[in-house]
């Protein structure tokens, strides 16, 4: 039937089972806002007003990643779509699956400088899986289509659609086609065919499989090591734990990992690289069978890429070929989805142990964890595993607070720790925990953010109150920028060049505000007190904590250096 494609575009989104969209409006989307109000799509898909776009893109990306759905992002030309970019390159670094939206002045003003025009197609080709510019009304639909397809095949990310304003107020033929029939669905078969990103997932290689396997019976130090890779793989982690249980060698993991092995599984050593556990880095090092599933080897693990795993035969399984080689040489790798290539190990996998192996790793135990007056950043995340009961949805900016809710919370299921690993996008925390929360309605959703981070994002407190999103916000607020005073401290000569952060605002007056309870806490048990009546309050909250200063994140391995030298014990 003939129907307006700023219809088609709502109708496409109910084909994909969309039912939040993050965004914000402007001149050139007015169309599609306009068929929210004009054919009722507003009662069918649920949209969520942000304070900036910025926002609205963290929001979907959280979305995606708490719930394995494909996160939706609406936003007007210029300044709007530009305002996404930081949001796209972090869910590209992190491979989640968002489609981004965007309209453009209309065809006849492109390439002119016309008001709030922009090249957004140009800009974000780098950070994107694949992006379009729509110009023709009758390829709208198969294009939309093709975008979730790709955003969610293979290695997921993200997928940019902008479209010219005339063509959302133009006419075109629509049929409803659901999802299951898409790959059989002539034209959009043929484009799905066409298509620079391979849609089907490489099937392991049976060669490659019995190579680990013999690898595996040579082994007598194995080392397994995960990434982001199985949380990303749909129905890999059971197949991943069944794997780690029947190798029987110690785990470490990534940042991006977290969730695939509970955290306090007696296999898992913690964390590995610049801030890895001394457990972690160390067998790394003596190792000498090292299995990375899913994992890229970025800087911030194999720190120093010439002598990471030094003694061992190094094997990665990706379904990325382009990541094999790229950061670290490997003796053996297979390409192929985790779950597919866990899956066939499994069939063939005998039960193995390695007790003295295990026995020297687990010897070296992180330093005491101090308990005093001063409230720890480890005494706030084990008051939130406890309270939460292990359960909540952890969502994080970047920096030191990062780094302690990666280290002292027990993750124990993918999509539980969501944060942007690859890209360090300070900000991001706010809009990610939104989305999350509104993913997972029945769960309990912990934004761990710095001073620094929150002032970055505050502005969406606006959202939280507006919408009743029962997001709790812990600000572990020491008055500095933590990670880069830390740096500051022990590499650059304790100068502390415009890290200081002594000013306002008042946050707990801030959240009030805006309608928000809000309250500080200078011990363990006033921010337990204060942690759990938020909990039970099922409304949202910001809770202060006052941090020491000099508060640091152990251990530290310096870049570019191997991580077994630890600068910071």
């Amino acid at each position: 039937m003939k129907m307006k494609c700023a219809q088609i575009i709502m109708e496409c989104l109910l084909e994909q089972g969309v039912d939040t969209v993050f965004g914000y409006p402007g001149g050139t989307i007015l169309n599609v806002y306009d068929e929210m109000e004009l054919h009722g799509y507003k009662n069918k898909i649920r949209h969520i007003l942000t304070a900036h776009e910025q926002g609205a893109s963290h929001a979907a990306d959280g979305y995606a990643r708490s719930t394995g759905k494909v996160g939706v992002c609406f936003a007007t030309s210029g300044p709007g779509a530009t305002n996404l970019t930081t949001g796209i390159a972090t869910a590209y670094m992190d491979s989640s699956p968002v489609v981004f939206i965007t309209c453009n002045v209309s065809e006849n003003l492109i390439g002119k400088d016309s008001f709030q025009e922009v090249d957004i197609t140009g800009i974000t080709m780098p950070i994107t899986k694949c992006n379009y510019l729509v110009k023709d009304p009758d390829q709208l639909a198969d294009v939309i289509r093709e975008a979730f397809a790709i955003a969610r095949s293979g290695r997921p990310g993200p997928v940019l659609i902008d479209i010219a304003k005339n063509v959302t107020a133009a006419t075109a033929d629509y049929e409803y086609l659901p999802v299951e029939q898409h790959a059989a669905h002539g034209r959009l078969a043929a484009m799905l065919r066409r298509s620079s990103h391979d849609l089907k997932t490489p099937e392991p290689d049976a060669g490659d499989i019995q190579r680990l396997l013999d690898m595996i019976a040579e082994a007598r130090k194995p080392l397994v090591l995960v990434g982001g890779g199985v949380i990303r793989s749909r129905g890999a982690v059971p197949e991943f734990r069944r794997f780690v249980e029947t190798l029987n060698a110690p785990v470490a993991s990534t940042i991006m990992g977290g969730g695939a092995l509970p955290g306090d599984h007696p296999l898992f050593t913690g964390m590995i690289g610049m801030h890895g556990s001394h457990a972690s880095n160390l067998a790394s090092s003596e190792c000498d069978l090292l299995i990375a599933v899913g994992c890229r080897f970025s800087d911030r693990v194999a720190t120093d890429p010439e002598t990471f795993a030094k003694q061992a035969k190094v094997v990665q399984i990706d379904i990325d070929r382009s990541e094999i080689d790229k950061n670290v040489k490997t003796h053996h790798h297979i390409i192929g989805d985790a779950r597919q290539v866990l899956e066939q190990l499994n069939k063939s996998l005998p039960a193995h142990d390695y007790p003295q192996w295990k026995k020297w790793v687990f010897s070296h135990e992180e330093v005491p964890l101090k308990k005093d007056d001063i409230l720890h950043p480890h005494e706030v995340l084990e008051t939130i595993q406890d309270l939460t009961d292990g359960k909540a949805i952890i969502a994080t900016d970047v920096g030191q607070h990062q780094m302690w809710s990666a280290q002292y919370y027990h993750f124990s299921r993918p999509g539980q720790l969501i944060t942007s690993g690859g890209f360090g996008s300070m900000g991001f925390g706010m809009g990610a925990a939104m989305g999350a929360k509104l993913g997972n309605p029945d769960v309990p959703v912990v934004l761990c953010t710095g001073d620094g981070g929150f002032r970055m994002n505050c502005n969406e407190l606006a959202t939280i109150q507006y919408y009743h999103i029962p997001v709790i916000v812990v600000i572990f607020n020491n008055r500095t920028l933590g990670m880069v005073r830390q740096w500051q401290h022990l590499i650059y000569g304790e100068r502390y060049s415009q890290t200081d952060l002594d000013r306002g605002p008042d946050f707990p007056k801030l959240a009030r505000a805006y309608g928000i309870q809000g309250a500080q806490a200078d011990t363990q048990p006033e921010f337990r007190e204060i942690l759990k009546k938020a909990l039970d309050s099922g409304e949202p909250w910001v809770i202060e904590c006052a941090i020491d200063k000099d508060a640091m994140v152990h251990p530290m391995v310096s870049a570019g250096t191997p991580v077994t030298d630890f600068l910071l014990d």
